[in-house]
């Protein structure tokens, strides 16, 4: 619908040049007014049609490429949930978060700023061609070549010489965007160690990089945006010229229409160049989002140990210091269960969205009500924090994690994991950020058979330290 809408907006403009072109020199003549009254009608209606079409071929071509956006998006989402861990595990949140966004929009883009243009000037320059093909077969050559020179040439010599520059310019905007989201989510750990202001210097580092990427990328673009004027200046001078030698054998009118109708012709074809460059970042963005979800051969979830086969009801605290595998081993334990309704894995550095602290939680579980999330806040000790809250469970979180402390967060998602269903629980560092006693307190309930879970679902929790008193197999993991 969108081609038709543009060729019909596009020809409009076409049969306006052609008919304004009649009328006037139709007019010099000086006829009965009466003559004229069907062509300056029909120069109102190409007028009023052209942008009226043109609005409508806006509407369907952005509706398609944002229903195309949304749709990709989705099954995005859904591919990485069922992928396996080694496959999502080895990209960075900015990573992510880049192709997902950035990547996604200029795949969408290809439908906007290149199937449409290329579509539409495809017709509209053969039907030009062959329109000055039956007043003269030299100017029909003539505006061909012209044509090809402007709508072919031009934008393969664009596209071509952007490539390199575009695939380089992609790869700074992810650095970039990693960069970032390594400051923005972990600012106060960085601080601490003395880091933050490498990790901002680096990006803004790596945002300077993609700027002057971005810069060489729009120099052969511009050569490529001036060719077709310089085609478009040859064809009216080659078919002027032509038009003059016709001159002693065809009418006033007809010699008008043949010198201006070429113009309007190459209307359809000056936005080929953006169209060969988007092309070409399309083509980059699908081949990222395609590896987005390709399994990568150097990573391998490889436990020194079989993982152990859970039981109905089992507790089992997978103990160790920081790298020595704990997170591996659960991600392994997560990817024998086929089913993602039957285990469930919440990772220390789960995202909390910026909304209410209700829906940052009934992302576990859709149809939990509100007394369950406040019986669920209230167990992970986050009672008096809730009745502080000028809403309650409908206040905005804005920012997300940077509205809570970092023990906070932690409790949240913790919560998170009581109010989901699922029969298997994998924790990984639950206790992580909290006070020695509230630390120790919690994972005794974690790993109690009748404490925060019932004794008919299955956990499993990753942490540092076990306190005493926890009456549970334990596995101690080591990288192989």
């Amino acid at each position: 619908m969108a081609v038709a809408l543009g060729v019909l907006a596009l020809g409009s403009a076409l049969a306006l040049a052609g008919v304004s072109a009649w009328l006037v020199t139709r007019a010099w003549q000086m006829p009965p007014i009466l003559d004229l009254s069907v062509a300056v009608v029909a120069v109102r209606a190409l007028g009023i049609s052209r942008g009226i079409l043109g609005y409508c071929e806006r509407l369907a071509s952005h509706d398609t490429a944002l229903r195309a956006a949304g749709s990709t998006r989705a099954r995005l989402y859904r591919m990485l949930a069922h992928a396996p861990a080694d496959t999502v595990m080895r990209l960075s949140e900015g990573d992510i978060a880049s192709r997902v966004g950035a990547s996604v929009d200029e795949l969408s883009d290809v439908l906007v700023r290149a199937v449409l243009p290329i579509a539409v000037a495809a017709i509209l320059s053969t039907a030009s061609v062959a329109v000055i093909a039956v007043i003269s077969p030299a100017a029909a050559v003539v505006l061909a070549v012209c044509l090809l020179v402007a709508g072919v040439l031009a934008p393969w010599l664009a596209a071509r010489a952007a490539t390199a520059a575009e695939e380089v310019a992609v790869e700074h905007h992810s650095a970039r965007d990693a960069s970032a989201m390594l400051a923005l989510e972990h600012a106060s750990e960085l601080r601490v160690a003395g880091r933050l202001d490498d990790v901002i210097a680096d990006a803004v580092r790596r945002q300077r990089d993609w700027g002057q990427s971005a810069d060489r990328a729009a120099l052969p673009a511009a050569f490529g945006a001036a060719a077709p004027v310089a085609a478009t200046a040859v064809a009216v001078l080659g078919i002027v010229v032509i038009a003059i030698s016709l001159a002693p054998v065809i009418a006033p009118t007809t010699l008008a229409i043949l010198v201006l109708l070429p113009l309007s012709a190459f209307e359809a074809t000056t936005a080929l160049p953006a169209a060969a460059i988007q092309l070409t970042r399309s083509r980059i963005a699908a081949a990222r989002l395609l590896d987005l979800t390709a399994p990568d051969p150097r990573a391998r979830l490889r436990p020194a140990f079989d993982t152990p086969a859970l039981r109905h009801g089992d507790r089992l605290a997978i103990v160790g210091a920081s790298g020595c595998g704990k997170t591996t081993t659960l991600m392994a334990m997560a990817a024998d269960y086929d089913d993602p309704l039957t285990a469930g894995f919440f990772p220390e550095d789960a995202h909390l969205f910026d909304t209410t602290v209700r829906d940052n939680l009934l992302v576990a579980r859709g149809d939990a009500d509100d007394g369950q999330l406040i019986a669920a806040l209230q167990a992970v000790g986050l009672r008096d924090w809730l009745e502080s809250l000028p809403d309650g469970l409908a206040t905005m979180l804005t920012g997300g994690a940077a509205a809570v402390s970092a023990g906070q967060r932690r409790r949240l998602l913790l919560a998170r994991a009581i109010i989901s269903d699922l029969p298997i629980v994998l924790l990984d560092e639950p206790t992580e950020h909290l006070d020695a006693a509230d630390a120790d307190r919690i994972l005794h309930e974690l790993l109690a058979p009748d404490g925060l879970f019932s004794a008919d679902r299955t956990v499993v929790v990753a942490t540092h330290h076990l306190p005493r008193g926890v009456d549970c197999p334990v596995l101690y993991p080591r990288h192989a």
